[in-house]
């Protein structure tokens, strides 16, 4: 079955320009790897619309499939710690950056980075939280081991209408936290507290005021926007919190002073998803089909594509008008 062509979203930038599309191939064309597995479903995540449309750098190498995450059952391995019919799932670790991505029908794993699915999740459900959701579980994971508490106060989250955002907000509350959201969208008020927001703030209606420290809201943040967001945060977290920096949707820029590092003892988490290591990588999957596996999913996730609508897709979250997640079904 695996030698006959099967469709992949395939994204090319040669003489003939930069483009992405629908195109055929076979299991022995995509990158080397122990695992290969029949997709089952991927998802869209920021990083795949830059991708998937030429807006952003982030494929290494052309040509490529899309899709920095994948789920399926193993078709094939040379790794005897797979075998044939698994459930599996691999979120980032080179995934339409440097080797074929999850946008296809079949996807070839290294077999160090491929997770057994964990009990307490089914495949959809792993895409429906995918990168975006590790990214949410491993920043709070990140915020605790750096000595975060529920009684040091609310968590706010910035972009709280994203992928990140919105699975932030259903993951803080079901580990304990208040969490406060941070949002353009005022007309996805309600959305959010039904997510778990205990306070939804207007991103315009926002003043940090230009002291190095202006008075503290919060305990601690997770910010999917950087810039003048961050910047912002750092002036108004209460002594000894954590900031978990996680995304640039506004900008790569940081413009702040030492002081809050130097008299509250703030904090600033890198979270870096793509790469982490696969014992963390173990740990967070698991709190995500346990204890810390978001409430409402199914709504965050209600949007389900396949590979044909991934372009229309790509331009709405691009343009800031999506919600939640989609799911891209395949095959």
């Amino acid at each position: 079955m695996t030698s006959l062509p099967f469709q992949a979203f395939r994204i090319r930038d040669d003489k003939d320009g930069y483009r992405a599309g629908i195109e055929m191939m076979r299991a022995d064309d995509l990158s080397p790897g122990e695992v290969l597995i029949k997709v089952a479903y991927s998802s869209v995540n920021y990083k795949d619309a830059l991708a998937g449309s030429g807006k952003g750098k982030i494929l290494r190498q052309f040509p490529l499939n899309g899709g920095i995450d994948v789920a399926g059952y193993v078709a094939a391995s040379t790794d005897p710690a797979f075998k044939e019919g698994d459930a599996v799932l691999c979120t980032g670790c080179g995934l339409s950056e440097t080797r074929d991505g999850g946008y296809a029908e079949y996807a070839r794993l290294e077999s160090k980075w491929t997770i057994p699915l964990p009990t307490g999740l089914t495949l959809r459900e792993s895409m429906a939280l995918g990168t975006a959701g590790f990214t949410a579980a491993l920043s709070l994971f990140q915020l605790v081991r750096n000595g975060q508490t529920p009684q040091m106060g609310p968590i706010v989250v910035t972009g709280a209408t994203g992928g990140v955002g919105s699975l932030a907000i259903d993951i803080l509350t079901r580990a304990g936290f208040e969490a406060h959201a941070i949002t353009g969208k005022v007309e996805q008020f309600d959305w959010l507290i039904g997510l778990g927001a205990k306070q939804c703030i207007a991103r315009e209606g926002l003043h940090w005021g230009q002291r190095p420290l202006e008075t503290a809201r919060w305990a601690g943040a997770i910010d999917n926007v950087g810039g003048d967001m961050l910047a912002g945060l750092t002036r108004v977290i209460r002594p000894y919190g954590s900031i978990a920096s996680c995304g640039l949707a506004a900008s790569a820029d940081l413009a702040t002073t030492v002081m809050p590092f130097i008299i509250r003892g703030l904090s600033l988490l890198g979270i870096a998803s793509a790469g982490t290591a696969r014992p963390i990588r173990e740990q967070v999957w698991e709190r995500l089909a346990g204890d810390w596996k978001p409430a409402h999913l199914n709504e965050i996730a209600k949007t389900e594509a396949g590979l044909a609508e991934l372009p229309a897709i790509f331009d709405r979250m691009l343009a800031g008008a999506s919600l939640g997640r989609t799911v891209v079904k395949i095959g």
